[in-house]
């Protein structure tokens, strides 16, 4: 728990410095920001999701050659599903892949945390962006989904962003009574998300905060396993999921790099983040707290 706070701490810092900074830094151009963010994600935040083999191997028994094949398959399934509906569905994608991240998003507070501050926080990082950067989350989504698609769904989280940011700013005061940590966690992830950029906010978010916190906590719930033990772990995955990476890049053609990337990087996420949701979230929903 003691390297949970400190790393709770770190991103509060974290995301105190990005806020507090985001008018008096010059940004880069927005094609350099992305690529720059996307190399970030992949590197620092993807690698959580492929320790879902050491949930395998630890909570499913997942042991031979054999089993490993099945267990892979099982798991890239509901991906290429998710995949497909991008294909066919976007804007149903879109939707799906917002909701199922609010959702996601919602574990990361502290246990003890009520539900209606785990929903404003998993959806903060999502909504609060439209407040002072609605252009930019436009532009993003549609180059996932196209611009109609994007309009759409930035219009439906406009009508949400200040209703959202009372919630937030609630349910920060509120877990402050009780945990002034997990409060001020809520606090930064809501500044953050309001006024910096939204690609740079995702990132912090997603690497300092969600995917710190569930390398951390994987550690512990399987008694204190070492941080060697889980490189040796995560790498073949890791390797997989590189070789799919670039032959989705190839797949592309003549797109625009901001639009391969951007399509790479977040619909890639939707993909994985199914799978590791259906691994996972029997153990958040205990409080990862593991039965003896």
């Amino acid at each position: 728990m003691r390297a949970q706070r400190i790393q709770g701490l770190v991103f509060c810092a974290t995301a105190l410095a990005v806020a507090a900074s985001a008018e008096l830094v010059q940004r880069l151009d927005p094609q350099t920001e992305l690529v720059a963010m996307a190399i970030l994600i992949v590197i620092l935040g993807v690698p959580h999701g492929v320790l879902d083999t050491v949930f395998a191997r630890n909570l499913y028994n997942v042991r031979t050659a054999k089993e490993w094949v099945g267990f892979t398959v099982v798991y890239f399934i509901p991906a290429a599903l998710v995949v497909a509906l991008w294909q066919f569905a976007p804007q149903l994608f879109l939707a799906g892949f917002l909701v199922i991240s609010i959702v996601h998003f919602s574990g990361d507070p502290s246990p003890g945390t009520p539900v209606f501050s785990r929903v404003f926080y998993g959806g903060a990082i999502i909504v609060l962006p439209t407040i002072f950067y609605a252009p930019e989350v436009t532009q993003l989504f549609s180059f996932l989904v196209g611009p109609d698609a994007a309009m759409q769904t930035v219009a439906a989280l406009l009508y949400l962003k200040w209703p959202w940011l009372v919630g937030l700013v609630l349910a920060a005061i509120a877990r402050m009574q009780s945990d002034w940590l997990s409060g001020l966690e809520i606090a930064a992830l809501g500044l953050i998300a309001t006024l910096a950029p939204p690609l740079v906010a995702f990132t912090v978010f997603f690497c300092i905060m969600h995917s710190a916190r569930h390398i951390l906590r994987t550690m512990n719930y399987f008694d204190q396993i070492s941080l060697s033990r889980i490189v040796f772990t995560a790498a073949t995955p890791m390797l997989v999921t590189v070789i799919l990476s670039v032959a989705a890049w190839n797949s592309f053609g003549d797109t625009a790099i901001d639009v391969r990337v951007s399509q790479l990087v977040f619909v890639g996420l939707a993909a994985l983040t199914v799978p590791h949701m259906a691994i996972v979230e029997r153990v958040r929903l205990s409080g990862w707290i593991r039965k003896s």
